[in-house]
């Protein structure tokens, strides 16, 4: 990244993190800076999830959020609808591979390890909801428990009638409004587990 990209970047997330202090309440910018100005890896997650169409910001996920309190920072996909850079994706590889004929471009699993980050868990689904009304016409994989996975389903979410619903499809489903939200963990273990 060059520095005028990693300037333009700190531009973007600054001006969205002041626009929406709800998202983060008591929280000040000149925090997270200090933060992201130590960690080149976490700025080139945060790269990909911006090109990616995800406006990330700063997000009390409270308890579900990856844990540890203020002293991690997380942050969260906030774009109205499923990033458009990450949609027509089905879950996994092992979805990809089970495709015999239209296949999709990848899997979420997949891109968001490139990216550096993680799927939004079931619970980090629903406090992220409560910042906003996310997902009104498209849909979101979800991080999908092994149990689940195993018997070949996936989870995603959506928000309709006023309310956050999670379904299951076949993990090797792909639709032109799914993707999927991420999430990012700053000065922690980067949103990996």
């Amino acid at each position: 990244m060059t520095g005028h990209e990693r300037e333009e970047l700190l531009q973007a997330l600054r001006a969205r993190f002041e626009r929406h202090m709800h998202r983060h309440p008591g929280l000040g910018w000149a925090a997270v800076a200090a933060r992201l100005e130590a960690d080149t890896q976490t700025l080139r997650a945060l790269r990909a999830m911006e090109a990616s169409g995800g406006e990330p910001d700063v997000v009390d996920l409270g308890d579900v959020g990856g844990g540890g309190g203020r002293e991690r920072l997380i942050f969260c996909d906030c774009a109205a609808e499923s990033p458009t850079g990450r949609r027509n994706v089905c879950y996994d590889r092992a979805a990809l591979e089970a495709r015999q004929a239209h296949k999709p471009r990848g899997s979420a699993q997949e891109m968001a390890a490139a990216m550096g980050v993680r799927l939004l868990t079931e619970a980090q689904y629903h406090a992220l909801q409560r910042f906003g009304d996310f997902d009104t016409r498209t849909s979101s994989w979800l991080e999908t428990p092994g149990d689940l996975r195993a018997r070949g389903g996936a989870l995603f979410g959506d928000r309709r009638y006023g309310r956050v619903f999670v379904y299951h499809n076949g993990a090797q489903s792909y639709f032109a409004a799914r993707g999927f939200r991420a999430w990012l963990e700053v000065g922690g273990n980067s949103g990996k587990t």
